[in-house]
């Protein structure tokens, strides 16, 4: 009989903090289903941090892994990022990873890898530039680029990456490797990858699996608000929490957020507004007036989204998705330019009918103040969410250890 413990390499690869959590969750599951198997994991800061903090095992070459949240900044301008131009900006770092990740993956002799939205390794493995004998599963949240201006350049570049993008079906048409799309397939836009290619949710429901989305938390357990306030130190004031994720992209925001703080308190007396900066944007460098509170890296956010009477954000798939969960009343301001946020989340939200949806350029402090006051504490009538997604990946997974 075969004893050899399995051995796993997650990589959790995505911009910012929005997917680690999730990564942290199927992890567990997998546990929970496989009690023996050995996970060691691959991350670049800040996700790095999470993973470490929840007591899982990076491995020695993770100082090796390129970070692809710096080019995603460089390529962002004032509040947007256009992900044709983020994708060819980090395209050496994807290449470095890519070669990395096939390197470890043979050293180590693990026996299965899991990506969280690992696009250069799927890429070079359709590419066949790189190789791996494992089975690899994908984890996807959307599918697709999307042109956001009337540049030729950007719509030759979206071309060519989709193109590409398809070519996934050569990685998943092998028995071993397993394709996993966190939602469901209206979040996918029914429509072609361009000219000649395939339609987006077909090729998703013939090469994916569906499994519904992916909370780290159970929102039942967050019902009692004054006593979640009580814990994070809160009293029963109005409060507004401001946030903008992993990467410094959204600064432009929180300044807004304290542009409006002033005009909001004449309104609401007892306002108390947190201004959460992220773990890679430093609390001095955002230009705002005294009376907001502002940290920087706050754990756990979800516990603050979950006892406020108003959150602000940009319009990042997870956060926007623990709040409809949580039932909290929302605004989002989706990234200029950024295809995902502006169609594939804020399609999903609408569904749900969660949140309110806002425009950067087209709100100053005064109409920010007067959305605000207009939706704080209001009762919601979201969508049910099924979050059930992480057991459902990890049975999944399980199938190919």
């Amino acid at each position: 009989m075969n004893t050899k413990r399995k051995r796993i390499l997650f990589i959790s690869d995505s911009l910012g903090l929005g997917h680690v959590n999730r990564d942290l969750a199927i992890a567990a599951e997998l546990r929970r289903q496989n009690p023996d198997i050995e996970l060691s994991w691959l991350a670049a800061p800040p996700a790095s941090l999470v993973i470490e903090n929840a007591g899982e095992v990076l491995l020695p070459q993770n100082d090796l892994f390129s970070n692809c949240n710096t080019p995603a900044e460089k390529a962002a301008e004032h509040f947007g990022l256009n992900l044709v131009k983020y994708v060819f900006t980090a395209r050496k770092a994807w290449e470095r990873n890519a070669r990395l990740i096939e390197e470890v993956s043979s050293r180590e002799r693990f026996d299965l890898v899991i990506g969280e939205e690992t696009y250069e390794v799927v890429l070079a493995l359709a590419a066949g530039k790189i190789r791996l004998d494992v089975p690899f599963v994908m984890i996807y949240d959307f599918l697709g680029l999307d042109v956001m201006s009337g540049s030729i350049i950007e719509k030759l570049g979206m071309y060519n990456v989709n193109r590409q993008w398809c070519q996934d079906f050569k990685v998943f048409r092998e028995a071993q490797n397993l394709a996993l799309f966190v939602g469901e397939p209206e979040d996918i836009e029914d429509k072609t990858f361009g000219y000649f290619l395939p339609n987006r949710r077909e090729h998703a429901r013939k090469y994916y699996h569906f499994v519904g989305y992916v909370l780290h938390f159970d929102p039942a357990d967050f019902a009692d608000r004054p006593k979640i306030r009580s814990e994070l130190g809160y009293g029963p004031e109005t409060l507004v929490v401001c946030s903008i994720g992993g990467t410094s992209v959204g600064k432009n925001l929180l300044e807004l957020c304290g542009q409006a703080y002033p005009i909001i308190k004449e309104k609401v007396p007892d306002l108390r507004m947190v201004i959460v900066c992220g773990p890679r944007l430093s609390a001095d460098s955002l230009r705002i007036p005294p009376g907001p509170i502002v940290r920087e890296y706050v754990q756990d956010l979800y516990r603050h989204h979950a006892c406020c009477d108003l959150a602000i954000l940009q319009g990042g798939g997870t956060a926007t998705l623990e709040l409809t969960a949580l039932r909290r009343p929302f605004l989002y301001f989706p990234l200029a330019g950024h295809c995902e946020q502006i169609n594939s989340v804020a399609a999903r939200l609408a569904r749900h009918r969660a949140g309110v949806r806002m425009s950067y350029e087209d709100t100053t402090p005064e109409l920010l103040a007067n959305q605000v006051i207009a939706n704080l504490g209001q009762k919601t009538d979201y969508a049910a969410v099924r979050t059930n997604g992480a057991a459902e990946a990890a049975r999944l997974i399980s199938l190919r250890i």
